[in-house]
């Protein structure tokens, strides 16, 4: 919608001075009064005095308070929802918007060797220099490292360092280190430039090539002097590595801390950076600070980015059209129109397949048929996804690409559609789980069926899907309440196994997906890792699941893989050890155009995906932002 970012630049041109002093300038507003001609030579000096100042002002921050110039600092909603656990890439539990170290990483801080962009399906180089190459036999990965890559203590970036990174997750048994060390046996660094990725062997092949390659756009590069201080002053202690806070990190990425509190979250660009050099970037990012007030929830959020106090919100805003459309203010989507945003992730509820009750398909089934999904849909999404008519009910995302890989001609009897009551009593009754001792709740050997749902409180979307999960469960005679906890409680919960029902997203989309989001849902490769911030975090097994899991790698023909992928969602909709409530955008990327414009839209030609300006090759859209004030 052309008109929708004309309209915001000129609101923008519009709001002006007003609006920066809204934000918080530290510069004070000028006098109205002009000077005596007796004392002109005397002002003049302190006006000039005074502009001095006042520049310094609008460009340098506080570090003790947090403040920053406003037209100097690009606001975030959405990914900080607490304090600021630790700083540390080798932790379960860092809960802030610096690390994710998944398909799409974040790297304002911390760095991988590529970037993925999810529009093209390709890995840009970031610390690599170039793409990556295999063997002929797909066992061996490699991987230059670019000469000009520097850690922010002035030091050099060597393949070494990949090396010491690796070893050091997989010694400290960090969930990286034991998700992938099933599937890569070592990583090499011949020379300073050079890092070979050598797999796993089964026999005469890789266990996992697609694995392999899964690494090189998630895993955070360190230094292996700092590895080194942060095991010295840990003992070695595995745990307390894991749980330093890493406030002196060592890291390559184009921010560093500046201020961190239980309200605010402040980065600071490194003007000595080393992506500023022609190899990569070749400048700097726009913004020279990067803050995140701590908001309650989403409709705090929602409050500052209609202020224009947030520039980039990743977090679900209802009706976001009505924004621009009713209320004339200078926010932007990706997309014009609904879903406005790339829905490519299926937020889904994770049954604990340990848990008495939750470990019976037929309970699990029962709960996934009879959810009103077009109520999460139309309620806690406001329509902004497509409903299971539209895109029927698999492990496949709903682009093109992923719906070509099944058929769900073959899956139409399995994939419910949901608000299946009648349907999902019959089952339980069917199976003689019924209210044996009329206290108003089914029971298996006595036992009532009565469980916790559960994601983090004030993800008002969120929120209003588990709500509506309890309340389906109710209606089929099985207890269900919601509980919504904080972030850092919710991670660790569904990290270590502590919960009966929870909401989680797996990957979305990735150079490996949707075979990794297939692993998620069902591998038993997982099972046994603690922390499991991977997938499958219900500790579901299926035998057959695990035998195409570990087949699809080697597969390259397109009717095969259909087949595969096919029968993997088969065996999902029939066990049911997870269920997704929707399909969602990747990532909510909404942002407003009052002090800072050019951000990625739809056929704008820049390539750059949606992505919060941070995750992947979306921070690319640091480098083309720009600042209108």
């Amino acid at each position: 919608m052309k008109s929708k970012r004309i309209l915001a630049l000129g609101i923008a041109a519009a709001m002006g001075a007003s609006m920066l002093a809204g934000c918080g300038s530290t510069t004070p507003a000028a006098s109205s009064a002009a000077p005596s001609s007796a004392a002109a030579e005397s002002t003049a000096a302190s006006t000039a005095a005074a502009s001095t100042a006042a520049t310094t002002a609008e460009t340098e921050g506080d570090a003790s308070t947090g403040t920053t110039p406003r037209n100097e600092t690009l606001y975030y909603s959405g990914l900080q929802w607490s304090k600021v656990n630790d700083w540390n890439p080798m932790s379960s539990n860092s809960n802030n918007m610096v690390m994710q170290q998944n398909d799409t990483a974040r790297e304002l801080v911390w760095e991988t060797l590529y970037m993925y962009n999810m529009l093209d399906g390709k890995l840009y180089p970031l610390i690599a220099d170039g793409d990556y190459t295999w063997n002929d036999t797909q066992t061996e990965l490699t991987v230059k490292i670019k000469s000009d890559a520097k850690f922010n203590d002035g030091s050099q970036l060597k393949a070494s360092d990949v090396k010491a990174t690796y070893d050091a997750n997989v010694k400290y048994k960090t969930s990286l280190g034991s998700d992938y060390s099933t599937y890569i046996d070592s990583i090499e660094a011949p020379d300073d430039t050079t890092v070979i990725i050598k797999a796993k062997m089964d026999g005469d092949k890789a266990v996992n090539p697609l694995k392999v390659l899964d690494l090189i756009p998630k895993m955070y590069i360190m230094s292996e002097a700092y590895i080194k201080t942060v095991d010295e002053r840990n003992g070695g202690d595995a745990d307390k590595i894991k749980a330093d806070t890493m406030e002196d990190a060592v890291s390559s990425g184009p921010y560093k801390m500046f201020y961190s509190s239980d309200q605010k979250v402040v980065l600071q660009r490194d003007d000595n950076y080393w992506g500023q050099a022609a190899s990569m970037w070749g400048k700097l990012p726009a913004p020279k600070y990067i803050a995140h007030n701590i908001y309650k929830d989403n409709a705090s959020g929602d409050t500052a980015l209609k202020a224009g106090e947030v520039d980039v919100s990743q977090q679900f805003t209802a009706d976001v059209q009505k924004l621009w459309e009713d209320d004339g203010l200078p926010i932007s989507t990706y997309y014009d129109d609904a879903p406005y945003n790339l829905c490519a992730v299926l937020p889904s509820v994770f049954f604990n397949c340990d848990k008495p009750g939750l470990d019976n398909a037929t309970v699990r089934k029962a709960i996934a048929m009879a959810v009103d999904y077009d109520q999460i849909i139309a309620s806690a999404m406001s329509n902004q996804c497509p409903t299971f008519e539209e895109v029927p009910r698999s492990l496949m995302n709903p682009t093109d690409g992923e719906q070509k890989l099944v058929d769900n001609d073959a899956l139409k009897d399995l994939a419910f559609a949901g608000k299946d009551v009648d349907g999902a009593k019959k089952l339980l009754d069917d199976a003689g789980i019924v209210d044996s001792d009329n206290s108003g709740v089914r029971d298996i050997d006595g036992k009532d069926l009565s469980f916790k749902v559960e994601c983090p409180d004030g993800w008002s979307d969120w929120n209003a899907s588990l709500e509506i999960v309890a309340a389906a469960g109710k209606n089929i005679g099985i207890d269900i309440e919601t509980y919504f906890p904080d972030a850092p409680t919710w991670t660790t919960d569904y990290s270590t196994g502590n919960f009966d029902m929870i909401m989680y997203s797996l990957a979305g989309a990735a150079i490996s997906c949707p075979y990794t989001r297939c692993m998620g849902y069902l591998s038993s490769s997982y099972n046994d890792l603690n922390p499991n911030t991977v997938g499958n975090f219900g500790h579901y097994t299926n035998a057959d699941a695990d035998k195409i899991l570990t087949e699809i790698p080697y597969v390259t023909d397109e009717a095969e893989l259909k087949k595969d992928y096919t029968e993997l969602s088969k065996i999902w909709l029939t066990d049911v050890p997870s269920f997704s409530l929707m399909y969602r955008p990747i990532v909510f990327d909404t942002v407003n155009e009052s002090v800072w414009t050019n951000f990625p839209a739809k056929d704008d030609g820049s390539n750059i995906p949606p992505e919060i300006c941070s995750d992947g090759y979306g921070i690319a859209a640091l480098y083309q932002i720009t600042n209108t004030k």
